[in-house]
């Protein structure tokens, strides 16, 4: 077995309003081992997308333990989880957030600035099959294509974790099979800890593991004992 990435217990998150308290999370138990892709899944509001922000440090929990390589992430000062999220993950989210005025290249390069040891943008687009869409600026490339420079913008930096919330969501099953074929094989080749956060069921086939969101709880954990290349996927 290899070492654990992520090891949260009890994890609970409370989000206060003025006439109801929204429990977001109840209690979630959940492992991340270096190197595997883990699939979390369940229907939107189900608590994915909340246990994600946690682990990557963009939010904190109500309570309970979130532990990154053994440290305790929810003892971290705002400073210090700025600085995790810096030097650590690498971030995928459902809308590409890339900068308009900027080409594939310069949107990548965006990060290896601040990195500490990261890739060459070159290397990074190359990666997810965009060597020769460097100079193409967002508005001259494909959703996927987007999408994929937003991968290669997330690894650039090297991160141990990539977490990715939808990725596919907004892309038809044709272009969404090209983005999950540049995650597996990074987490293939670099060995870098993926979760990816979804709702279509069809994406649990790539995964070393599955966990099944209910109402905030974890209520399955399956292993695949054989995986399934992205290009089998079908939705």
């Amino acid at each position: 077995m290899t070492e654990p990435v992520f090891v949260a217990e009890g994890v609970t998150k409370v989000y206060k309003t003025e006439s109801v308290d929204v429990h977001a999370l109840r209690g979630v138990d959940i492992t991340l081992f270096e190197g595997e892709m883990a699939v979390l899944l369940g229907p939107s509001g189900s608590g994915k997308s909340t246990l994600l922000n946690i682990l990557g440090g963009l939010d904190r929990a109500t309570s309970g333990s979130v532990r990154f390589r053994g440290e305790e992430l929810t003892e971290f000062s705002e400073r210090q989880l700025t600085q995790f999220r810096r030097d650590h993950v690498g971030f995928v989210f459902q809308f590409y957030n890339l900068i308009p005025s900027l080409n594939a290249w310069e949107n990548v390069a965006l990060v290896t600035e601040i990195a500490k040891a990261p890739m060459d943008p070159s290397e990074a687009l190359a990666m997810v099959g965009l060597a020769d869409r460097q100079s193409h600026f967002p508005a001259e490339l494909s959703g996927g294509e987007q999408q994929r420079v937003a991968i290669a913008r997330a690894i650039a930096k090297r991160p141990e974790v990539l977490l990715c919330d939808e990725p596919t969501g907004a892309l038809d099953s044709k272009t969404g099979i090209k983005v999950l074929s540049a995650l597996q094989y990074i987490n293939q080749e670099l060995g870098t800890t993926t979760a990816i956060i979804t709702h279509n069921a069809a994406i649990q086939a790539m995964a070393h593991r599955v966990f099944m969101f209910h109402d905030g709880q974890i209520a399955e954990t399956r292993v695949n004992e054989t995986r399934a290349d992205a290009t089998e996927v079908t939705w």
